[in-house]
C-alpha cells in the first residue's frame, strides 16, 4: 500500500476475530465483493442483496473472516491475487 501511496484509514488488529455477521456487516454499505484464493476470483454485485455465498466467501476455513480485507470505493477485495490489486490500485 505504501508503495503505491495508499492511505490506510482503519486497522483492525488480527488477534480481533471477525465473523460472518461482521462480514455482512461490511457489505451493507458496498456495491461489489471480489474474493480472492489464490488464482481463484470471485466477483459478487453486493448492490441490492447481501447473499450468503458472498459472505461464505469472505470467510476461511476457521469461520473468520479472511486476510487482507480491503475496502476501495464502494468495492471489498477479500484475499489477494497480484493481478486484481495491481488492476484496482492504478
Amino acid at each position: 500500500m505504501e508503495a503505491r501511496k495508499i492511505d490506510i484509514l482503519d486497522t483492525v488488529m488480527a488477534s480481533k476475530k471477525l465473523q460472518a455477521s461482521d462480514a455482512e456487516a461490511l457489505l451493507k454499505d458496498a456495491t461489489k465483493l471480489i474474493a480472492m484464493k489464490g488464482k481463484k476470483v470471485q466477483e459478487f454485485d453486493v448492490s441490492t442483496k447481501v447473499g450468503s455465498d458472498a459472505v461464505e466467501a469472505m470467510l476461511g476455513p476457521t469461520g473468520n473472516m479472511r486476510a487482507p480485507t480491503v475496502k476501495v470505493g464502494n468495492t471489498y477485495l477479500v484475499g489477494f491475487n497480484e493481478e486484481i490489486f495491481n488492476s484496482e490500485f492504478r
